[in-house]
């Protein structure tokens, strides 16, 4: 992943990490469903375990308690979202030459040159 700018580098990270996840949940489903997949593997085995845990559930507290700003807190979260750059955010950080109407400064210089 060499040569890419860090935002970049996070798209191609996080595209890679739903590609796995979304095979992970294939394989899963597979096995869950499907009596004949093979469960041992070279180095692996598959192992269905199914377990049961009492939670926790709001929802079943009545509406006083629930809706009670003394039984809740704010919370604050810093995340990264990742957005394709539109063509606006290209120019916006294009040197500031470039933005300059008419010839390329490139030709300009030439004429100069070839004028004196």
């Amino acid at each position: 992943m060499s040569g890419l700018t860090p935002a970049d580098e996070l798209a191609q990270i996080r595209s890679e990490i739903m590609r796995l996840r979304q095979r992970e949940a294939e394989l899963r489903e597979a096995w869950l469903t499907e009596a004949e997949m093979p469960r041992i593997g070279q180095w692996h085995k598959v192992e269905l375990v199914t377990s049961r845990e009492r939670i926790f559930d709001p929802r079943l507290l009545p509406d006083d308690i629930r809706k009670n700003p003394s039984y809740s807190r704010e919370k604050i979260t810093r995340t990264i979202r990742l957005r394709r750059k539109t063509q606006a955010d290209v120019l916006a950080h294009l040197p500031e030459i470039a933005k300059i109407d008419g010839p390329p400064p490139r030709k300009t210089l030439f004429r100069r040159i070839r004028a004196s």
